[in-house]
């Protein structure tokens, strides 16, 4: 028992007798965990006598008792290092795991197997759950097959374990842009965190200005496109938005240079040359348009721009090049029925221009091919017109209303349906169509001409059978004309046949005051007094 106790950590010198009575006090010393021993020593009930114990220098602990402690000591690192070496181990074969699923992923979006590419993202995530590139692969895939909802969760997820990952900052914005509709605001923020970790990319740059044009912030978007054109200004992309933005920003001499330097990095960019060439319209330089135009039709060959040109030389007076490049164009796409409402259209303003019944039947025949053909209306409106301009005021007036029923609708058409109507004597559907054409219009800003309105629409009112209604428009064709007392008049006048006898008075009051010798005014005078 005893030599069992001084085996865990009391040490005996070398010769020593084990026998307790004869014990030697410099024989016997605590060792390491050793002081329950030397409490029993020193507490012995035995009647020797009581010595007083003192601990051996460490360093001659005899070399019989070296082996069970270094035995132990290397056990206890052997477990250590087999602990460490499973754990390494583990740790590897996850981060192996790990690559693989993200090559696993890359290769199914390479063969544009998205449903597979997910698959082995997900797997990806499940092993490192805190990694942000499962998250940021993930949330790629997921935009590219369309599903916004899940892109922009993986996206946020991936910026918000790595806040410092631009990657995932524009991949964000990009979501934000894909999704329906575009979410510009947050698009421009996420993007604009990216400009802050790394303002040396135009490229993200350039989204930021386009995030920021179409949320109305232009200066802002001018802003980033000028700092993406100081890194990289051969991007015509970037030129042509920054047009649009100055365009925008009522800066059309600015935005006229930015449109061009775009074409001059680009010349085949279409789109550039087509907001160039209606700068130019809104700018009033014919020349300028027209040869952006010549260059959109010699780029892009197609009914559209053939078209388009030759409007726009009817539009500028050139009637004989209008005519010509419409007639070339009828003749090369003879399937696209709007190369004959144009050349019909163009035939009718010369005829109405020169009074040229040649022209006139031209336009006739032109429009005559188109009518059936053009799902519009605008064919059916001109034609009424060109049949107005012959005298056949029934047949204009039949096509007129079938017009008025195609979508789009011209407001013209209900113009010209008036004209039609009102030589028909039906001053009803005359009247409603006037009525129309200003809804379709809008407000006219000349007020001599919003009076002319007013007038022609009482006129047909009195006609229709319709005093109130008259009197309400007179009254207001005098608002746009203050100094015709005549207006005053007819308004009294209305008002006395539609049996309102004191409105008539207090106008007619008015009226006389304006102009105290009007006939009218005084006609309606007397008649009220009676």
């Amino acid at each position: 028992m005893l030599a069992d106790e001084l085996s865990t950590g009391v040490f005996v010198a070398d010769g020593a007798s084990l026998d307790e009575r004869c014990l030697p006090a410099p024989d016997v010393g605590p060792g390491n965990g050793s002081n329950g021993f030397h409490r029993k020593l020193t507490t012995h009930g035995s009647t020797a006598l009581r010595y007083t114990l003192r601990a051996r220098s460490p360093g001659k602990v005899p070399p019989r008792y070296h082996g069970p402690v270094k035995r132990t000591l290397a056990g206890l690192l052997l477990l250590a290092m087999t602990a460490a070496a499973v754990y390494g181990y583990t740790l590897s074969e996850t981060e192996r795991a790990y690559r693989q699923s993200i090559a696993d992923g890359d290769a199914a979006l390479a063969q544009d197997n998205s449903a597979s590419a997910i698959e082995a993202f997900s797997g990806a995530i499940t092993l490192k759950p805190d990694s942000m590139l499962g998250y940021l692969k993930r949330g790629q895939t997921y935009r590219r097959r369309g599903d916004i909802n899940g892109a922009l969760r993986d996206l946020r997820r991936a910026a918000d374990i790595d806040p410092s990952a631009t990657r995932a900052l524009e991949e964000l914005g990009d979501a934000f842009l894909a999704d329906t509709p575009s979410r510009y605001q947050a698009a421009a923020e996420r993007y604009e965190a990216y400009v802050r970790l790394d303002n040396r990319a135009p490229r993200v740059l350039y989204k930021l200005a386009y995030a920021r044009y179409n949320d109305r912030h232009l200066a802002a978007a001018i802003d980033a496109l000028q700092a993406s054109l100081a890194l990289d200004g051969r991007s015509a992309e970037a030129y042509y938005l920054l047009g649009l933005c100055q365009r925008d920003a009522q800066q059309p001499e600015l935005a006229r240079k930015a449109l061009e330097h775009s074409i001059e990095l680009q010349p085949a960019l279409l789109h550039a040359r087509e907001e160039l060439a209606d700068l130019f319209d809104a700018m009033g330089r014919t020349d300028n348009r027209l040869a952006q135009l010549e260059a959109l039709s010699a780029l892009d060959p197609r009914s559209s721009r053939d078209i388009t040109l030759g409007l726009a030389y009817a539009k500028a007076g050139q009637l004989e090049r209008a005519v010509l490049t419409l007639v070339r164009a009828a003749e090369r796409y003879p399937d696209q029925p709007y190369a004959y409402v144009a050349l019909g259209r163009v035939w009718l303003e010369i005829a109405q221009t020169r009074r040229d019944r040649v022209a006139l039947n031209k336009a006739i025949e032109a429009l005559e091919g188109a009518v059936g053909r053009d799902d519009g209306g605008e064919a059916l409106m001109l034609f009424g017109r060109a049949l107005l301009l012959t005298g056949d005021a029934g047949s204009a007036e039949r096509m007129l209303r079938d017009s008025t029923r195609r979508a789009p609708v011209d407001p013209l058409a209900y113009f010209y349906l008036a004209d039609a109507a009102e030589r028909l004597a039906h001053y009803g559907i005359a009247r409603q169509a006037l009525l129309d054409y200003a809804a379709l219009r809008g407000d006219e800003p000349d007020a001599r001409r919003r009076g002319a309105e007013a007038v022609r629409l009482a006129d047909l009112s009195l006609r229709d059978g319709d005093p109130a209604a008259a009197a309400g428009f007179y009254l207001k064709a005098s608002e746009d004309m203050p100094s015709d007392a005549g207006l005053l008049a007819r308004a009294a006048d209305a008002q006395l046949r539609a049996g309102d006898r004191d409105a008539a008075r207090g106008t007619v009051a008015r009226a006389l005051e304006k102009d105290p010798n009007n006939a009218l005014a005084l006609s309606v005078l007397r008649r009220a007094g009676r």
